[in-house]
């Protein structure tokens, strides 16, 4: 015999969903937001010619990651092997999200993370909320995301987002705050006011801790990509999702590949500019 009723959780939380979709003007204008950003991204990366992006990319990571060999020439036959394999649009939709969801996780997530470096009070508010966020399973995120935004590109858009966030917030605040007091107290020396501590000696100085963030925030994001295919997100997330339906095992590993390819060239790049930074 329970000694206390049970608590109507699910019927709260659909009261409180149900609520917030009267607010459509706020989501209407997320959703057009986001599908701007989506092929504004498309677009750019639509224009480039296949074989200058194949040729193209690995220079950059040439330049920008370590001047490595073996890494260039990874980069170029991963490219190369996409484009083979069939991928190539796809790949540009799945980048479009993984991008698109980066972007506003890091315009969201490091104002965020400057806050909590200035206010105990705020950290330990936020805190608790983004450790929410990256235990709650993947999954959940796509029910809020179809309730407010439907099915589509944006949803899985939204649910990377909340995802993929919480590192570059936790970082951004533990690179600030790990800025020598030395440091600041000269900075104070000088004269100078706390947005010239913030831009000209804080964030410099935050800024590798910072890309680490980024650079965990994408490789989230990109995780997320074969569940955001559940509820209509495009690209190779799709063709695997599509895949697993149909037992074809040969079709899903190819798209698998090409994942872990992308997946390797975002995380090298990132690092790279990373490293490139602190030196």
């Amino acid at each position: 015999m329970d000694l206390f009723p049970s608590l109507p959780l699910a019927d709260w939380i659909e009261d409180l969903v149900d609520w917030l979709t009267n607010a459509d003007l706020i989501f209407d204008s997320i959703d057009a937001l986001i599908a701007w950003i989506l092929t504004a991204l498309q677009t750019v990366m639509d224009i480039i010619p296949i074989p200058v992006f194949i040729i193209g990319l690995p220079l950059v990571t040439y330049f920008f990651a370590g001047r490595k060999i073996g890494l260039t020439l990874f980069v170029f036959v991963g490219l190369f092997l996409i484009d083979n394999l069939g991928f190539w649009n796809d790949m540009i939709l799945m980048l479009s999200i993984v991008l698109a969801a980066t972007i506003i996780s890091v315009a969201v997530g490091i104002p965020i993370g400057i806050w909590m470096s200035k206010s105990n009070v705020v950290e330990t508010i936020v805190k608790p909320i983004l450790d929410f966020m990256q235990t709650l399973p993947q999954f959940v995120y796509l029910i809020p995301a179809v309730a407010f935004f439907g099915i589509g590109m944006e949803p899985g858009v939204i649910a990377s987002v909340i995802f993929g966030m919480p590192p570059t917030i936790r970082l951004t605040n533990l690179g600030i705050r790990e800025v020598s007091s030395e440091v600041i107290e000269a900075a104070d020396a000088f004269g100078s006011t706390s947005s010239q501590k913030l831009y000209k000696v804080q964030l410099p100085m935050a800024r590798t801790t910072i890309m680490a963030g980024v650079n965990q925030t994408i490789m989230l994001s990109l995780s997320m990509v074969v569940i955001a295919s559940m509820i209509g997100a495009d690209g190779l997330g799709d063709i695997v999702y599509t895949a697993v339906g149909r037992n074809d095992v040969g079709g899903g590993f190819e798209a698998g590949i090409a994942i872990v390819i992308v997946a390797i060239i975002l995380d090298r790049l990132t690092a790279g500019f990373q490293l490139k930074k602190k030196n």
